[in-house]
């Protein structure tokens, strides 16, 4: 394992589903869920919801690039939620539930250009991406209690509707990059 770690910011519809997701891709050793890109300082989820704050609903991802290099990582991004619908994913509709990568240096900058160009490029998806991307200004922790949620509630029913699909669908696209002791 690699002595440096890198953290990437992303925000693609619910933070349960993202963090579900990147907790099972190798290289990845943390993912916490919060909120950024908004104005009002240390929202609560509450105020976030009403899409009044600014926020987006993100997770903060750490992984070690000796494992897992941040290009991949938003190729995964990508292909786990819908770029192309502005504010909404699915039946989640709002400010707090758009496309967004907020970089954490230039370099993030122009390989998040770069790899949004190639997934547009591909035509992956039908409609235009509409992802933002921004600097990270400040990222403020999600309460407790949405921390490892679909872990904590895999029976409940958004999690069962939203966060499994999202799952299975990662893990059969991506096996080659899961963790060992990822579930199957």
């Amino acid at each position: 394992m690699s002595a440096t770690q890198e953290t990437a910011t992303l925000g693609g519809g619910c933070f349960w589903c993202l963090e579900a997701v990147f907790k099972d891709l190798r290289g990845v050793t943390s993912v916490m869920s919060g909120y950024a890109g908004g104005e009002v300082a240390n929202p609560s989820y509450k105020a976030v919801c009403t899409g009044r704050t600014g926020h987006a609903e993100v997770v903060q991802v750490t992984f070690d690039p000796a494992q897992l290099d941040y290009a991949d990582l938003l190729r995964v991004f990508f292909a786990i939620h819908d770029p192309t619908t502005k504010d909404r994913q699915g039946n989640d509709v709002g400010t707090q539930y758009r496309s967004i990568i907020l970089t954490h240096s230039d370099a993030q900058a122009a390989t998040a250009r770069a790899v949004m160009q190639e997934i547009a490029d591909a035509k992956i998806w039908p409609g235009k991406l509409v992802t933002q991307i921004e600097p990270l200004a400040v990222f403020y922790a999600a309460e407790p209690e949405h921390h490892d949620y679909f872990a904590r509630n895999p029976f409940s029913g958004y999690c069962q509707a939203v966060v499994a699909p999202k799952v299975v669908k990662f893990r059969k696209q991506f096996a080659d990059k899961l963790r060992r002791d990822a579930a199957e």
